[in-house]
């Protein structure tokens, strides 16, 4: 429904359902398709603002950044999605590869499920992801040193980056925590974001593996920009216009298979 006589409610169900499936909604479109002023429609987006249902921006709104409590306990949720993306993304691992993959729990979930035939070698700044592939005698792990962030699980700082200064990886797996409707790839964490963007220097390939709720989001701190990701990897359920406007913008995105059947 659209036109000068619809209801605020209908204009910000229609606001929020646009966010999800495209990542942003812009003020200037949004008034022509209700026929109504932009000044109406900045309304809707300081009141869905107010409400903690998106984030206001110059010209439109961005949905929130998704909230990431600590690692252990980000690690004991959605554990049979991630694992559905952590079996499609170690599908794209070649014999020999060496592989990053910093502190996160989808990333723990990968570290989990790497193939034993390949003789995979792994950079991680994660003890977590260290310990479960010590006791595995198919995998050489290269643990980064220096100051451990209890809430993220990882190793970070100037001794961490330093050590990265040294390496090259065929395929990094870093974490991210929103990949924003241009895909970009965005962090909360400043001192997170710094070892991750380290990190991507380092890579051949940035593949970037991310739950529905990440799409469409961003942080406060970029990792990487659009022509430095290689592939996206979602869930079976990520919405169909988001996916179509990366690949629009050059983009390789793979939807992992539907696990919920």
């Amino acid at each position: 429904m659209s036109g000068p006589d619809t209801l605020p409610g209908e204009r910000q169900h229609y606001i929020l359902r646009v966010l999800r499936d495209e990542g942003r909604v812009l003020a200037a479109p949004l008034a022509a398709h209700f026929g109504v002023s932009e000044d109406s429609i900045r309304r809707d987006l300081r009141e869905l603002d107010q409400r903690g249902l998106c984030r206001r921006v110059h010209g439109g709104a961005l949905p929130l950044t998704p909230a990431f409590p600590p690692l252990a306990e980000r690690q004991q949720h959605q554990s049979s999605r991630k694992h559905a993306l952590a079996l499609s993304a170690v599908s794209l691992l070649q014999p020999g590869n060496v592989v990053a993959l910093d502190a996160g729990s989808t990333n723990s979930a990968i570290a989990a499920a790497l193939p034993g035939d390949r003789a995979l070698r792994v950079v991680t700044n994660a003890p977590d992801i260290a310990l479960v592939l010590m006791g595995r005698g198919d995998i050489e792990v290269t643990l980064i040193g220096g100051r451990l962030d209890a809430r993220s699980g990882a190793v970070l700082g100037a001794q961490a980056l330093e050590q990265l200064a040294t390496l090259r990886v065929d395929v990094g797996f870093i974490g991210t925590c929103a990949l924003d409707s241009e895909g970009e790839a965005w962090a909360i964490d400043g001192e997170e974001a710094a070892f991750k963007r380290a990190l991507l220097r380092c890579c051949d390939r940035f593949v970037v593996v991310a739950m529905t709720e990440k799409l469409g989001a961003v942080g406060a701190h970029r990792i990487g920009r659009r022509d430095q990701v290689d592939t996206v990897l979602v869930e079976a359920d990520a919405p169909a216009a988001f996916i179509d406007g990366l690949r629009q913008r050059g983009v390789a995105v793979v939807p992992c298979p539907d696990t919920a059947a």
